[in-house]
């Protein structure tokens, strides 16, 4: 039993191994910015936020048994330790990975290798799974735009590079007012006679004004995104004056495909055979979205219009192991016109 044991926690630690050997191997063609979906230039704050909230998502706890939320854990806790860190961050604005390597041997501490990911969660989250509640800051508007994604981009995984145009804040000359509230006073109207007075107050801050700016945006599509779901890119949407950015929300749409139509976690298709082939039987292959070929003979009868399940052959569930199905429907194409030879010989197979 002890030497059962072993073996299991051997093989346990083997796949943890093996999965963030490919979590590191994942981010290194990956920009440690587009695995926060912050832009290069975000502060500090916002890069806790965009932490905060991709790590509560993809946490094991919550994805129990999920290898893809697992990798997707790593690679967020190994991006943040490198984009928290100043001095980290800066080696690999200016040389990339190299000058973390670089880095590391020089006696300093390398991406992803200071601290592991429960160590970097549990120090932001104090250790506890609980959502902290954030302090009520004041928010610009969501930007929410419809993407439309290829069913192959769903059923692979990819990139689509997007153009943004958006307002940013930017120095103007003069002063405004900000940061005003309301203070209360009293004031005397008479002997022993008060009046509770209130002020608007203000401060005098530097002067501000609106820019357009454009920009590209990398925007990762996930297997198994449904329509509905949003890829969100933190405080990038509008701007606020003394608040925070909304933020830049990309809805994912399925574009349509030229063999395969979308119902859910399924894919359907339809498929042309002869009359002889539905009578007799027949050989055809599918080349599905990733090129493997699905094999959808037939050595009986198929009838007009037959609905035939292929199982695991769908579409893959969003952060999951698991796929649908593939269903065909079979469209029978019968003769135009027969000659009476060739009537007289189906009647007697038939007759």
């Amino acid at each position: 039993m002890a030497s059962q044991r072993r073996t299991t926690k051997s093989l346990n630690l083997l796949l943890i191994l093996c999965v963030l050997s490919y979590a590191i191997f994942a981010i290194a063609a990956k920009s440690y910015y587009d695995i926060l979906q912050v832009q290069k230039g975000a502060s500090e704050d916002q890069i806790k936020r965009a932490y905060r909230k991709l790590a509560l998502k993809y946490h094991p706890d919550k994805n129990q048994g999920n290898e893809e939320a697992n990798i997707k854990f790593a690679e967020i806790n190994n991006a943040y330790e490198v984009l928290s860190d100043g001095e980290k961050r800066k080696i690999y604005d200016r040389y990339g990975e190299e000058g973390l390597k670089q880095f590391a041997a020089n006696g300093g501490r390398g991406g992803g290798g200071g601290m592991n990911m429960q160590d970097i969660f549990s120090q932001f989250f104090g250790g506890g799974m609980e959502e902290e509640e954030e302090e009520k800051v004041v928010k610009g508007d969501d930007v929410i735009v419809d993407l439309e994604a290829s069913l192959e981009d769903l059923y692979m995984g990819g990139t689509m590079k997007v153009w943004r145009e958006k307002n940013v804040i930017k120095p103007a000359s003069g002063k405004r007012n900000c940061n005003c509230r309301n203070e209360v006073y009293h004031r005397q109207i008479g002997p022993g006679m008060y009046q509770q007075m209130t002020e608007q107050v203000c401060d005098k801050c530097p002067n501000v004004k609106f820019e357009r700016e454009g920009y590209s945006l990398t925007v990762d599509i996930e297997k198994g995104m449904k329509d509905g779901e949003e890829i969100s890119f933190y405080e990038d949407g509008e701007p606020k004056i003394d608040g925070e950015a909304g933020d830049l929300k990309f809805r994912i749409r399925t574009a349509p495909h030229d063999v395969f139509e979308r119902d859910g976690n399924d894919l359907r298709t339809t498929i042309n055979i002869t009359l002889l082939e539905a009578l007799v039987g027949f050989e055809k292959t599918i080349k599905h979205l990733d090129e493997h070929l699905v094999d959808i003979s037939s050595k009986g009868v198929t009838k007009p219009k037959e609905v035939r399940k292929f199982k695991g052959e769908g579409m893959p569930l969003h952060l999951s192991n698991k796929k649908g199905n593939l269903h065909v429907t079979f469209e029978v194409l019968f003769p135009t016109s027969l000659t009476d030879e060739q009537k007289q010989k189906i009647k007697e197979v038939l007759g």
